[in-house]
């Protein structure tokens, strides 16, 4: 008896190995299963379209008093200023070079990075 445990156990605690190793957890939804639907990036305004992309997915950590590696994105100002420089598309690219965000992360929905590029190549506007 006392060796079929055994047994059992090295099979359980392999196949628990295997299903780690084989894991997927920065596969992006959309690279996995594609939508052939297009994205719309008419209207792309900031309170209505990039705010609610940033709140959603930088706040927790570049929101606060203390801000993660010190870039604040509770705001316009602080959104428009790395939007402008080339920060904020270059981080969430993946682009070499820059930090990748989300960080730990897969990246966001190629929707969400084409509207907040749109914005961006608007002029990142405060509308």
């Amino acid at each position: 008896m006392e060796h079929l445990i055994i047994k059992i156990s090295k099979i359980f605690f392999a196949a628990i190995i295997i299903m780690s190793l084989h894991s997927c957890y920065n596969d992006n939804v959309e690279d996995l299963y594609p939508d052939t639907n297009s994205c719309d990036t008419t209207n792309v305004t900031y309170l209505n379209t990039v705010w609610p992309i940033i709140d959603a997915n930088c706040i927790v950590c570049h929101g606060g008093e203390f801000p993660s590696g010190n870039v604040s994105l509770s705001g316009y100002d602080g959104i428009s200023a790395v939007a402008l420089d080339g920060r904020l598309l270059g981080v969430i690219r993946h682009e070499p070079n820059f930090p990748q965000m989300p960080k730990n992360s897969g990246k966001l929905p190629k929707c969400d990075i084409e509207k907040i590029a749109t914005w961006v190549n608007a002029g990142a506007p405060d509308n």
